[in-house]
């Protein structure tokens, strides 16, 4: 795929709470299976109480099936962020989604992607102990300065890509990013995080399942079409657009006629909200974004 990244909008705000209504279930696992599979990792997998290791705070966000609280590590002092989750309230998809997003954080190691320290399984609760995401989201930083710099975007942006560009050396492709519960600041540094939607893939092979939140489907998706990791990359443009103008490119609150839009990849840049960004600066940040083919 030529095209950097291509533009669609977001059509709502998700903080946690359940996957995207457009997702249709793919092979599902079982909870033990999810168990089998991280228990291959066994320096990162433990069946001991978590609280054995880990002093909690204050809850720091709240899910359908989870709740992050902030945690002190007894032995050293560190800070993490602990997401405990609720085996009884998953649903089988939401299995599936934990499995993968365990196993594809296991994996990575990069600057920009939350670090997953190590799982605890216990009968009752699942605990994830994650690095803290102290600098909060990165939609709460468009809100509180309405639009970034070239300059400031152009440093998001790459930062992401390098991140995205990582994961796709891995066969992982992230699926659902976008500015608000996958993307936070942690010292000043972008990290990637939420991985439920993920998937893993091998060589050149293509995926088919509709999966993502309704504003970020990339046009392929939308039609059915076999796709990669290009789909990454389009997210990737929806998040430079807003960065540079505080809004999304497209929006409408019928799911039907925006899927139509993002289809015809049709946006522009209104005045005055893009008076600031030169026209190199659009064709830097976002080359050929009106590229709504992957094969073009």
């Amino acid at each position: 795929m030529d095209c950097f990244a291509d533009i669609f909008a977001i059509s709502q705000r998700r903080r946690g709470g359940n996957r995207s209504s457009i997702c249709r279930k793919s092979r599902l696992l079982p909870l033990e299976a999810m168990s089998n599979i991280i228990k291959k990792v066994t320096d990162f997998y433990k069946k001991d109480e978590c609280v054995k290791y880990y002093k909690f705070g204050k809850t720091l966000g709240t899910g359908s099936f989870a709740t992050v609280k902030s945690a002190v590590n007894k032995a050293d002092n560190t800070k993490w962020a602990v997401k405990c989750i609720e085996k009884a309230s998953l649903a089988p998809d939401d299995e599936e989604a934990l499995r993968v997003e365990v196993e594809v954080l296991q994996m990575v190691e990069h600057r920009n992607i939350v670090k997953l320290k190590e799982v605890f399984d216990c009968p009752k609760t699942f605990y994830m102990v994650m690095e803290e995401m102290s600098g909060g989201e990165l939609f709460d930083r468009i809100v509180e300065k309405e639009k970034y710099s070239e300059r400031e975007a152009r440093s998001v942006v790459q930062k992401l890509a390098t991140a995205l560009a990582y994961c796709h050396t891995l066969g992982i492709v992230h699926r659902d990013l976008k500015v608000s519960s996958d993307t936070f600041f942690h010292n000043a540094e972008i990290k990637i995080a939420d991985f439920g939607l993920a998937k893993l893939i091998q060589g050149n092979s293509m995926m088919q399942t509709a999966c993502g939140t309704p504003g970020y489907v990339a046009p392929e998706i939308l039609e059915g079409k076999p796709y990669g990791g290009e789909v990454d990359m389009w997210s990737l443009g929806v998040i430079t657009y807003i960065l540079l103008c505080g809004f999304p490119p497209f929006y409408d609150e019928n799911n039907a006629a925006l899927f139509a839009t993002i289809k015809a990849g049709a946006y522009d840049f209104p005045s005055p909200y893009w008076d600031h960004v030169s026209d190199s600066g659009k064709l830097t940040l976002l080359p050929q974004s009106t590229c709504t083919n992957p094969s073009s």
